[in-house]
């Protein structure tokens, strides 16, 4: 079902500190070089003790909405779409709206959780309730915060993420204009959902249950196990999404993809999808969690890759595992 959805502003908050693949790998007691040579990342950022996941996904939004030519006021709904909430409880969006003074307001909230797909979820949620007008100006914002819980005992998983915060506003499509979410596609495999996972901090491993030991609080990804599944239903979902899309782009000039890892994103090749069609910052940020779509949403568009008019396919996987995929013209 083809939306009517606009995206009018977009907004990033890089943390300060930038830390080089060389600093990580001594701390995962790796050899020079390794880390770029298996990931593809050369830098990444993390945060300071300052810089809460609330604080820099409010900054991010400030940018977005300035850029859209709006203000705070015209905001009817706040969507957080994060992987690594700042809290349990409250809800990650209300602690954004406090953030960006909005603490008396009323606005709406609520969050997307499919980790690192929230992004995309959030993006088909907001186009389904505008195009009923249910809301009018609805401002998505993902940030993440990964480094917290990285386990550098194990390299592969480790070496691979980074922090940061991106928003987009938007809303629905003016007549007579044509940018729309023209498909969206999820599918999951909970056969994988043992591969990417947080055991501790829910119900079952709270932090005050004696048996829950500290590596349960620590990213753990068994990554080929992840990859294979992935590729194993690449095909069958691209052609889901679009018939004919498995074999070539067709009409879509870019694709934007979760940065889940330089062989994920080298695997669109097999789809006929061509490097230069395909934005990367995965050398610079990481794995960025749900924030790497939006963070490269906007590499794509403040650079001038991204036209409106153009047709964008965003994709990439969650754990879950969660397979996520839609076209845009911007």
């Amino acid at each position: 079902m083809s939306l009517p959805l606009k995206i009018v502003g977009v907004g990033r908050y890089l943390p300060k500190r930038v830390v080089p693949s060389s600093e990580v790998e001594r701390l995962c007691g790796v050899k020079p070089g390794w880390i770029e040579r298996h990931t593809g990342v050369r830098e990444r950022r993390w945060i300071e003790a300052s810089e809460t996941n609330s604080w820099m996904g409010a900054q991010a939004a400030r940018e977005a909405v300035a850029d859209a030519g709006l203000s705070l006021d015209d905001i009817d709904l706040i969507i957080s779409a994060s992987g690594t909430p700042e809290q349990t409880i409250p809800d990650n969006s209300a602690l954004i709206q406090r953030e960006l003074g909005l603490g008396e307001s009323g606005t709406s909230c609520m969050s997307v959780h499919i980790t690192c797909l929230s992004f995309l979820m959030a993006m088909d949620l907001a186009a389904t309730m505008l195009a009923v007008e249910r809301y009018r100006t609805i401002l998505i914002v993902s940030s993440d915060i990964a480094s917290v819980a990285l386990n550098f005992k194990d390299p592969e998983s480790a070496s691979l993420f980074g922090d940061a915060a991106s928003a987009v506003v938007v809303t629905r499509t003016p007549d007579g204009e044509a940018s729309r979410v023209e498909r969206t596609r999820f599918e999951t495999y909970s056969i994988g959902a043992h591969l990417t996972e947080i055991r501790g901090g829910g119900t079952r491993l709270h932090p005050q249950n004696p048996i829950t030991k500290p590596e349960d609080n620590l990213f753990a990804m068994a990554g080929p196990k992840v990859y294979r599944l992935a590729r194993q239903h690449q095909d069958t979902f691209l052609e889901r999404l679009r018939p004919g899309l498995s074999r070539s782009p067709g009409s879509i000039k870019l694709v934007i993809p979760h940065q889940a890892s330089l062989l994920a994103v080298r695997a669109l090749r097999r789809n006929g999808i061509d490097d230069d069609q395909v934005v990367i910052t995965l050398d610079r940020f990481g794995n960025c969690v749900a924030t790497s779509l939006p963070l490269t949403l906007y590499e794509a568009v403040k650079t001038g890759r991204m036209e409106r008019g153009d047709e964008v396919m965003l994709c990439g996987t969650g754990a879950g595992l969660t397979l996520g995929g839609m076209i845009v013209t911007y």
